[in-house]
């Protein structure tokens, strides 16, 4: 299977159903979550256009909030506090978070002064247990839109059943 951006030259749909699928081939076979976490990274870095950060945050303990986890981009917060900035509010939640304008958006954190737009999805393990959350950034302002937020989410269901 490629993993070349060149790839996602069909369809919306087309392109959703490669992504799912080399993803699914990427993980299905290895148990090592970090790996698995990384790969997924790196792969959407390579799908999604005008981004400037793909990553997880990882629950640490049951109230010590999110720490970095693998990420593409460039260095980031190591630790966000649950309910704190877009990540932890998610994480807080349990709820997708698409944020048009992160200036706005009361208590960001600012990692990357570059960013102007934020989605963040809420990671769930096998079992149902929220692990952490995927987080994108953009340079430009209402980067992300519903459409992108439910193949997200699909693609972090599909990840969950591998973590």
């Amino acid at each position: 299977m490629t993993f070349n951006p060149q790839a996602y030259a069909g369809t919306s749909a087309e392109n959703e159903k490669l992504l799912l699928a080399q993803l699914r081939h990427l993980i299905e076979d290895e148990p090592y979550r970090i790996a698995n976490l990384a790969n997924a990274s790196a792969l959407l870095r390579g799908y999604l256009k005008d981004i400037n950060w793909v990553g997880f945050y990882l629950l640490e303990g049951d109230n010590g909030g999110l720490v970095l986890g693998p990420f593409q981009g460039l260095p980031a917060c190591v630790r966000i506090p649950l309910g704190k900035g877009v990540c932890g509010t998610s994480a807080a939640k349990r709820e997708t978070l698409r944020v048009p304008d992160v200036h706005a958006f009361p208590g960001h954190i600012a990692c990357d002064a570059a960013s102007r737009s934020e989605i963040v999805v809420p990671l769930y393990d096998a079992a149902g247990e929220l692990i952490g959350v995927l987080d994108i950034d953009s340079p430009l302002p209402d980067r992300f839109s519903e459409e992108e937020q439910l193949l997200l989410e699909r693609f972090n269901a599909l990840l969950a059943q591998y973590l």
